[in-house]
């Protein structure tokens, strides 16, 4: 029950199946062990030891997916910080997180220089790409070092693998810890929900310092798959890598996946090798869904979940008529919609979303206080809005922190965006509240056109008022931008919008 041997173990039972490919590159099983050794050797030689604490500043790269097969042999914890942290917020994460190392990459190091005298705990700095003054240069150390096995630890299904810090929307960010237990959860448990196999052949192109990474590249490692990831998304290109190397799993977030349908060189031919195209990290607007489901049937699926620790699935196969649920629970896990007692609520009736099951995080690190918050008797509560139908479906209302108030009535940006969409000129939209003197809050869309789309701000806010619902749900605004803020995962940032809102039109976001 720890990830010690799964690397070596596909080493020796699979050595020349292609384990992995960054980009251009490309290593074998066996190939890509001993890089690791080679990491983790170079580790120990820095004085790293097991249950110590590994930061990375570092983009997608290889020697970030070597690190986290190093620490996976050596018992370590790695700890990935976004490559977007900058001054006193990347100074509060690292301290926080006891690093004994960074590592990153040259050009952050005029970012990190400043910071030095603020992180007494860090004792080593690491750079992977070029040398820098002040830092150990890794090519070096890595050529020098040996490719075997590095000592054998004894490793608990209950230790530390990683700590990731959660995006801090709502206050300091958190550290969310992982046991190897709970990742050998992840590579079973999604394995089998997303029916792979050894043969598959995995994509991943957004950030790997994300938790949505681990739905396809541990589970790929653990099945002697081969994984792909990129340096970068492109849709396009995306495309392409699926058409050229026959990818069979692809996990996305909606953005990517509204992308991909727009580029110009989408076809369903081009994607016919995929067997699952799923979504992650916000809902999927039921245009969208509609579109996969005409042009690449019985494809795609959809997980909801906290990376903290319960998940759901919308399998294929239900996708047809269950098209607006987010799906059941795997076989281990239970979910409940409660109410603000924690009593649970009667089927199609909005609660509280909560969950327990094996992947459940032990805790937020060195913050008991946070933990119990949010574990109360063994259930994680989310602070999510849902119903389940009768037949124990579940369905996302929206995120508790997005949910607009306006004249006392809870609204529900999803529910509005849905109508958005489906103008003809909007090819993304992002419904959030703003301040109204009359009604506290009301809904404002902020939408990206359509390329050459010619509709203006009032025209599609009129359209979308005359089909939404209700009165409440009626836009006060519309908005053009050219793109969302988004995060380093590529989920639309509602709260950057929020809380960059003016009152002066053409300066709202």
């Amino acid at each position: 029950m720890n990830l010690q041997t799964i690397l070596p173990r596909q080493a020796r039972y699979r050595p020349n199946r292609i384990a992995v490919g960054f980009d251009e590159q490309r290593y074998t099983y066996l190939e890509f062990n001993e890089r690791v050794n080679r990491m983790a050797n170079t580790l120990l030689k820095f004085g790293v030891k097991k249950g110590d604490k590994i930061a990375t500043v570092l983009p997608n790269s290889l020697e970030l997916l070597e690190l986290y097969w190093a620490v996976a042999k050596t018992g370590m914890v790695i700890v990935p910080m976004s490559p977007l942290l900058r001054g006193q917020g990347l100074v509060t994460l690292l301290n926080d997180s006891d690093a004994v190392i960074l590592i990153t990459q040259d050009k952050f190091v005029e970012i990190i220089d400043p910071l030095r005298e603020q992180l007494p705990d860090i004792k080593t700095y690491v750079v992977t790409d070029r040398s820098a003054p002040g830092y150990i240069y890794l090519p070096h150390e890595l050529a020098a070092a040996s490719s075997s096995e590095p000592p054998s630890v004894d490793i608990h299904p209950d230790d530390p693998y990683n700590i990731f810090y959660s995006s801090g929307t709502t206050g300091l960010p958190k550290g969310i810890i992982h046991t190897h237990r709970i990742r050998i959860g992840y590579a079973t448990l999604f394995a089998l929900s997303y029916r792979m196999r050894p043969e598959n052949v995995m994509l991943h192109v957004g950030a790997i310092i994300f938790n949505g990474a681990f739905l396809t590249m541990i589970q790929s490692f653990f099945l002697g798959a081969t994984y792909l990831f990129t340096s970068q998304f492109d849709a396009e290109e995306t495309i392409e890598i699926v058409a050229r190397e026959k990818v069979t799993h692809l996990k996305m977030v909606p953005s990517q996946i509204v992308a991909m349908l727009n580029a110009p060189n989408f076809s369903p031919e081009k994607l016919a090798t995929l067997e699952m195209w799923g979504s992650v990290g916000a809902p999927l607007h039921q245009e969208f869904k509609e579109r996969i489901a005409a042009e690449l049937p019985n494809r795609f699926y959809e997980l909801y979940g906290l990376t903290e620790g319960f998940m759901t699935i919308l399998d294929r196969t239900d996708f047809p008529r269950k098209m607006n649920s987010v799906g059941i629970p795997d076989a281990l896990t239970e979910i409940k919609v409660v109410d603000s007692n924690g009593a649970e609520v009667a089927p199609n009736e909005v609660g509280e979303i909560i969950g327990r099951g094996p992947l459940l995080t032990p805790g937020y690190y060195k913050r008991p206080d946070l933990t119990a918050q949010a574990i109360r008797d063994g259930w994680l509560y989310s602070g999510d809005l849902g119903y389940m139908d009768e037949d124990g479906f579940l369905y996302l209302v929206d995120r508790h922190k997005d949910m607009i108030i306006s004249g006392g009535v809870n609204v529900y940006p999803r529910d509005i965006e849905e109508v958005v969409v489906q103008h003809a000129a909007v090819r993304e939209a992002a419904v959030f509240g703003v301040p109204s003197e009359k009604w506290g809050e009301t809904p404002l869309a902020a939408v990206i056109l359509q390329p050459d789309a010619a509709a203006n701000e009032d025209e599609i806010r009129e359209w979308v008022n005359e089909r939404v619902g209700a009165r409440y749900q009626k836009l006060s605004g519309v908005v053009i931008k050219d793109d969302f803020p988004r995060s380093a995962a590529g989920k639309t940032l509602k709260r950057v919008m929020r809380e960059t809102y003016w009152e002066d039109k053409g300066e709202k976001i």
